[in-house]
């Protein structure tokens, strides 16, 4: 054991390092522009169950959502970004309070569209790093070969859930029997992209023509570990305020901030083309591909450091 933590783990940042080189040149090569945008906001999306960090009177960003949108409004068809997000009470083995994520987002695309772009990053990444089409991830053996599974997350329920997804919604309990029944079983042998969310998981989600019920939303899976959420984006203006409303309103009796509106973006979004976006988790793509199950394995500092 070395005196500094980071000495045992410099492996590990070296794969960091080499990753998001790769997810550069990947995302430079496909002509998608690299932008920055605001780390401390004035309001975050008002979403129920993502809570911001203060700072001052405005807060740091949950996700750079809300400003990359607005970007696809002023007319860039195809953009990304790798920056520092913030999320109050998250830690633990996969999460961290401090998180770096990757997102992406164009226009005209679907989040069909989305799941190619995904297979095809991870497997450039895997090449990148000399895996070729197989990973090992805890003792799975995961096959890259495309195309990945679609598996809509009723079905999901049906196959490993103790209940239903009405059930599950009905009860409040759908998150607990995600986390603990279904999201273990999922993306081995293969990935697979969890898709076809109910529409109450989904406050900036396009719906699915001809089926209100289900929201264009999926999350990805390898070996049971999570690494992103894609969806269409909603565009009706009007729909995304009844929206937040109604997240706010359950912020309230949660006992939780509420949130200012997020007037700049929602003036936007009438401007803003049919588009798709996703956000994948750096350390969490760091964790699969190093084969740990700790978040600290991959960051060179964690909050109890500093």
């Amino acid at each position: 054991m070395n005196k500094y933590r980071q000495t045992d783990i410099y492996h590990n940042l070296l794969l960091r390092s080499q990753i998001i080189q790769a997810v550069r040149r990947f995302f430079i090569d496909r002509d998608y522009l690299e932008i920055e945008t605001p780390i401390r906001i004035p309001t975050p999306a008002p979403e129920a169950h993502i809570d911001a960090v203060a700072s001052g009177e405005w807060f740091l960003q949950t996700s750079p959502e809300l400003g990359m949108k607005q970007l696809l409004a002023a007319g860039l068809p195809r953009i990304f970004q790798i920056c520092k997000c913030f999320r109050h009470g998250e830690r633990g083995r996969k999460h961290l309070p401090e998180l770096t994520m990757l997102e992406w987002y164009r226009a005209g695309g679907n989040y069909l569209h989305l799941m190619e772009d995904c297979e095809e990053l991870l497997i450039f990444i895997a090449h990148q790093l000399g895996r070729r089409g197989k990973l090992s991830y805890r003792n799975r053996q995961i096959e890259l070969a495309r195309p990945w599974l679609r598996l809509p997350v009723a079905n999901a329920f049906q196959k490993y859930g103790s209940v239903s997804m009405d059930e599950a919604l009905s009860a409040g309990s759908f998150d607990e029997v995600m986390a603990f029944e279904i999201e273990p079983q999922l993306g081995a042998p293969v990935p697979v992209f969890l898709c076809d969310y109910p529409a109450p998981q989904g406050a900036l989600v396009r719906l699915k023509p001809g089926n209100s019920q289900l929201a264009e939303r999926f999350e990805l899976y390898v070996a049971g570990l999570e690494l992103c959420n894609g969806f269409s984006e909603l565009t009706d203006a009007a729909e995304q305020r009844r929206r937040f409303e109604k997240e706010q309103h359950l912020r309230r009796s949660l006992n939780k901030t509420k949130y200012p509106m997020p007037r700049r973006f929602l003036k936007a979004l009438s401007d803003m083309p049919e588009a798709c976006g996703n956000a994948l988790g750096i350390d969490r793509l760091v964790m699969l591909l190093a084969d740990t199950d700790n978040i600290d394995d991959v960051v060179a500092f964690t909050p109890e450091e500093l």
